[in-house]
């Protein structure tokens, strides 16, 4: 994983959310494409940057695509990862909602492998 590189693009997405200009939604999109592409990569290498370097503001900006990135990933131990950070980070946890996204992402693991089971 690309730490600096991912750094980069959780500060372009405060700052559109700081300025929220004209490009805001196109910006947005594009840094959680982004993110999403970049935590994806390596779910190993992601997993050992969210137990050991991800900081509560970025753990912020990242929750917006657990969902996106679990569906993705199908990776448990992911979702674990961030469970951890809950612990870690219990303040920001509960500003941004991120066990309920977590909760949410779950589901959608879940409900994939039912689906899967009916046919």
């Amino acid at each position: 994983m690309k730490i600096g590189k991912f750094k980069e693009i959780i500060r372009e997405r405060s700052r559109i959310a700081a300025e929220c200009c004209d490009e805001w939604l196109f910006g947005i999109e594009k840094c959680w494409n982004e993110e999403i592409e970049m935590l994806s990569e390596d779910v190993d290498a992601t997993i050992s940057f969210l137990q050991n370097e991800c900081t509560a503001e970025e753990l912020s900006w990242i929750s917006e695509i657990i969902d996106n990135l679990a569906e993705r990933t199908r990776s448990r131990e992911l979702l674990q990862a961030y469970k951890n950070l809950a612990d870690k980070f219990p303040e920001k946890c509960r500003e941004s909602n991120i066990l309920e996204s977590v909760k949410f992402a779950e589901n959608v693991l879940n409900e994939d492998v039912e689906n899967r089971g009916k046919q």
